[in-house]
């Protein structure tokens, strides 16, 4: 018959092994949230609230569409924080909370797209200068970075005129490893440049029907981008897209 030290020695142990993830969940939230798929940390970041979309519009789907054009100049308004927010909502906010659904489809709803606000001049009213993360699950920014960099940015851009004028320029990026982990290559080859050309389309389309100005640019230096957002090599610069008013 086994002693009452014995039965100890048996649960003890297993007691131990099954508080581990209890406790390093508690020593890790100590620190923050850390992410471990290619994700950037922000947990001590100023965060940014943005007005709730509007889902209103005069201009149809149709008329944006058939008006979408690539505009290259802009004029000397700021934006307003609600044509922010409804830009980085086309592009990628959430449009059903219970399954975190966005509004650009995405392979496995796995969105591996993260999407970032350098704010220029004339830039965003009440908003400062500087560079801004975009959070869909809450629709916020945070904040990156205090500054002008705008012109950095026009740099690692091949000193391209239109990220250097607009009032904002967005910068959609992939972190890879979200796809590639269920699908493999082709996740990064195809299913992540298709998703990113999805979002790219629908900020298209709401700047058309917010009546701005913006093209999308795909020439530019991805380490020199990354180094102006201050972002980790898992993340991979797709897009900028240069936002202003209508000449």
């Amino acid at each position: 018959m086994r002693t009452e030290r014995s039965v100890h020695r048996t649960i003890l142990p297993l007691l131990v092994v099954a508080s581990l993830p209890l406790i390093l969940g508690l020593v890790f939230g100590a620190f923050g949230h850390v992410r471990t798929d290619g994700g950037d940390r922000e947990h001590s970041a100023e965060s940014v609230s943005l007005p709730t979309q509007s889902g209103e519009s005069d201009v149809s789907v149709e008329e944006a569409i058939a008006n979408r054009r690539s505009r290259r100049e802009y004029g000397e308004e700021a934006l307003s924080r609600r044509e922010l927010g409804q830009l980085l909502w086309a592009a990628q906010g959430v449009t059903e909370g219970t399954t975190g659904y966005r509004a650009a489809p995405s392979a496995g709803a796995l969105y591996p797209l993260e999407v970032y606000v350098v704010v220029g001049t004339p830039g965003v009213d009440d908003l400062e200068k500087g560079i801004y993360h975009y959070r869909p699950e809450n629709h916020e920014l945070t904040r990156r970075k205090i500054g002008t960099v705008q012109s950095e940015l026009r740099a690692a851009g091949v000193d391209q005129e239109p990220i250097g004028e607009a009032a904002i320029d967005i910068v959609v990026c992939a972190v890879d490893e979200r796809a590639t982990g269920k699908y493999g290559e082709r996740g990064r080859k195809r299913y992540v440049p298709m998703e990113a050309g999805h979002a790219g389309e629908n900020l298209y389309l709401q700047a058309e029907a917010l009546g701005l100005a913006t093209v999308s640019i795909g020439a530019f230096s991805d380490d020199h981008v990354r180094d102006v957002l201050g972002i980790p090599t898992s993340q991979r610069p797709l897009y900028i897209f240069p936002v202003g008013g209508r000449t």
